[in-house]
């Protein structure tokens, strides 16, 4: 195991730690690849591979045998090629203000969302004497990026619009591919097929994490799971061959007795109904513990994990400390110094996320810059 030393160099004066099991993030995407083969497997990364370090997950999925890789920004470009000089990389974003030139340099294929997207590489690679690859997003439903039909029936129609791009990709995204009984997955399967037709022998995207489950009807060439990767299960129903691969932990920094009828937090909206025993623990909003897990009377809100007990979060959380309930948990159990799990093993990403009232995507990318960084590595 070795420790980021951008965060405390020395573990012992950390507040909170995030341990990122690299050998199981590989093992997910094997299990991921081994599912939809004869499919291709790529890996999304985006948002510093969804807030665990980008550096040390790519060079462990591209170890473990993945060789294209999906990122959003062109910063998130730049980092990835340093790491991977020779596989596909991908920006979901298409062409940010003048990342064209960029893309180029760092051979980065740009997913062109709109047609000013296509004018913009196809005019860059007319004036610079060489076609260019890309990938092309149509919009199936999401209705967020990606070309919709009338343009990308214009594009099949009139293809010097595209002169000296290379398609290397057509790809959508599913709307609701973590509920597999909504109609619109198969809508929009439907809508891809008959659109990416026009377009023929250029391999096609469809899936991502969830949408992997569907089926091998929504595998198509390549499938771009992110989530997954990480021990995410987004979708409850038809959960995904993966297995957790990040832990959370805080530290307890106080044990305190609170009487009968006294309050606890921010506007007092916690009452104690008992003698209680109160655990302070360093981590709040600013680490990314949502305010929404706050847990004011009668309502319940998120839990921790302290030696293996579920303790409930009560009272508000706040900008640096969250406070937990231990009064039910063994003598002992809870110890200033020692850690309290916010994730892991019993506590997962969706339950953090369910908790809150939110998902865990947006749990896990708010993981703050002052938890140490843990890394298991991948490799004996």
């Amino acid at each position: 195991m070795t420790v980021n030393t951008r965060m405390p160099e020395s573990l012992a004066s950390a507040t909170g730690t995030i341990t990122v099991d690299l050998a199981q993030i590989a093992a997910n995407w094997r299990a991921l690849a081994a599912t939809v083969a004869p499919a291709r497997c790529a890996a999304v990364v985006k948002a510093d591979a969804y807030g665990l370090g980008a550096e040390r997950v790519i060079a462990a999925l591209a170890r473990a045998g993945c060789n294209t890789f999906f990122i959003a920004t062109p910063e998130e470009a730049e980092a990835a090629r340093k790491i991977v000089p020779q596989a596909d990389i991908y920006a979901l974003d298409g062409l940010v203000g003048n990342s064209a030139a960029a893309f180029d340099r760092l051979s980065v294929k740009p997913v062109l969302s709109t047609l000013d997207d296509v004018v913009a590489w196809s005019a860059l690679s007319r004036a610079r004497g060489g076609d260019l690859p890309a990938a092309l997003h149509i919009d199936t439903g999401l209705n967020r990026l990606g070309l919709p039909v009338r343009d990308v029936r214009r594009l099949a129609s009139e293809p010097s619009m595209m002169k000296g791009v290379t398609l290397e990709l057509i790809m959508s995204h599913l709307a609701s591919a973590d509920n597999p009984r909504d109609p619109k997955n198969r809508d929009q399967l439907l809508a891809f097929e008959t659109l990416s037709a026009l377009f023929a022998g250029i391999p096609r995207s469809l899936a991502a994490s969830d949408g992997l489950m569907l089926g091998p009807a929504y595998h198509f060439d390549l499938v771009r799971p992110g989530y997954a990767l990480y021990g995410g299960q987004a979708s409850q129903s038809t959960p995904t061959p993966v297995k957790p691969a990040v832990t959370v932990a805080a530290r307890i920094l106080a044990v305190a007795d609170v009487l009968r009828g006294e309050t606890v937090g921010y506007s007092a909206t916690w009452r104690a109904m008992r003698p209680s025993r109160i655990a302070t623990i360093a981590a709040g909003y600013a680490d990314g513990v949502p305010r929404s897990a706050s847990s004011p009377d009668g309502k319940p809100g998120g839990q921790v994990l302290i030696s293996g007990h579920l303790a409930p979060i009560v009272g508000r959380v706040s900008m640096d400390l969250i406070t937990v309930d231990v009064t039910d948990l063994p003598e002992g159990a809870a110890r200033p110094g020692e850690f309290a799990k916010l994730i892991g093993e019993g506590l997962t990403i969706e339950d953090a996320g369910f908790a809150a009232g939110t998902i865990g995507y947006e749990i896990l990318t708010r993981l703050g810059h002052r938890f140490t960084r843990l890394y298991l590595d991948d490799n004996p």
